[in-house]
């Protein structure tokens, strides 16, 4: 039976003689798919998660996790993990992302709110069961850059030397990433993850949390791969996040410098793996969007390694993998 059969036969099943809409809500870049249904009284959002690619169980574990935390997530209204069906309370129509194009003067009032709910979400006890955020994920993500990135989409093969400064440099940068405080990360806490709710944000897109860096989620907020803020704006939030995260008692460095340097090489780290990530995306997946995201990726790594003497080497290194070949003079009669 055709997939999509099957979902509608599975959401009636839940509304026995009730009439329905289902419309497409959204999708993301793995294997699931939202729709939203449409009753007479009310919305609900239906995830569709092919088990053969996909599987539910963690997307349960971290709702729970995340909702005693009291921040919003969607309320799990229905399940059936054979067929990968979930049916979700549904959190609206309009991203961060939407409302901050729509109107960029709520900026201030989004981000804070964001931030506040990022604190609660850190401020979690209950990881347990949760992937680790450790070397072997990290070195995985970053070789992203390499496969993808380099021999795909640059279709460029770097020389041996290029590959021992590459691979040294991903030690230098793991080993600053596992050497910051650990807690609950929720691994893509940006503008299309997070819902105008009352109250707000309402948090989606969360079933890859792991135990892992505290400045992760503040990394992925505001150096967001589709929205761009002034580096002010950016250094502005990351110190109102600060002073929350230690009013509150979370891990964060007493030394503002210090943390916001973590804060920038965890950047690092996110920027290499999303250069690799897109660039799967389009030629493995056939999502050719993700392709105009490139470019501030590319802006947000390059600042990073220009500000940091340990990372001139990668600078460098993106220097010979973009330069434009020069062109031969000549002369046509």
């Amino acid at each position: 039976m055709e997939r999509k059969q099957l979902l509608e036969n599975w959401v009636r099943a839940q509304f026995p003689k009730r009439p329905f809409t289902l419309q497409p809500a959204s999708a993301d870049a793995s294997f699931r798919r939202y729709f939203r249904v449409s009753l007479d009284d009310r919305t609900v959002i239906v995830m569709d998660a092919p088990p053969q690619h996909e599987d539910c169980t963690p997307f349960l574990h971290v709702a729970e996790i995340l909702a005693v935390t009291g921040v919003h997530v969607p309320k799990i209204l229905a399940q059936n993990l054979d067929q990968g069906f979930l049916l979700l309370s549904d959190l609206g129509h309009t991203t961060f992302l939407q409302a901050l194009n729509d109107q960029a003067d709520s900026a201030d009032q989004l981000y804070g709110d964001a931030i506040d709910a990022l604190v609660k979400l850190q401020l979690s006890p209950q990881v347990e069961g949760l992937p680790g955020y450790d070397e072997a994920l990290l070195r995985r993500e970053l070789n992203l850059f390499p496969d993808w990135y380099i021999a795909q989409h640059l279709q460029k093969d770097l020389s041996e030397k290029q590959q021992a400064v590459l691979q040294s440099i991903f030690t230098r940068i793991i080993q600053n990433n596992l050497a910051q405080s650990r807690v609950l990360v929720h691994r893509d806490y940006h503008s299309r993850n997070l819902m105008v709710t009352s109250p707000n944000p309402g948090i989606i897109d969360f079933q890859d949390a792991v135990v892992g860096p505290i400045t992760y989620d503040l990394v992925s907020l505001l150096k967001d791969a589709y929205i761009r803020w002034d580096e002010e704006q950016i250094l502005d939030w990351t110190i109102r996040y600060w002073e929350k995260a230690r009013k509150a008692g979370l891990p964060v460095s007493a030394d503002f410098a210090e943390f916001y340097r973590d804060f920038e090489w965890m950047g690092v780290q996110r920027h290499i793996k999303i250069l690799g990530i897109f660039a799967r995306l389009n030629y493995r997946d056939g999502k050719a969007n993700y392709l105009n995201d490139m470019p501030l990726v590319m802006e947000y790594l390059r600042k990073a390694c220009e500000r940091y003497s340990e990372l001139h080497l990668l600078h460098n290194l993106l220097d010979e993998l973009h330069a434009i070949p020069e062109q031969k003079i000549g002369y046509t009669f």
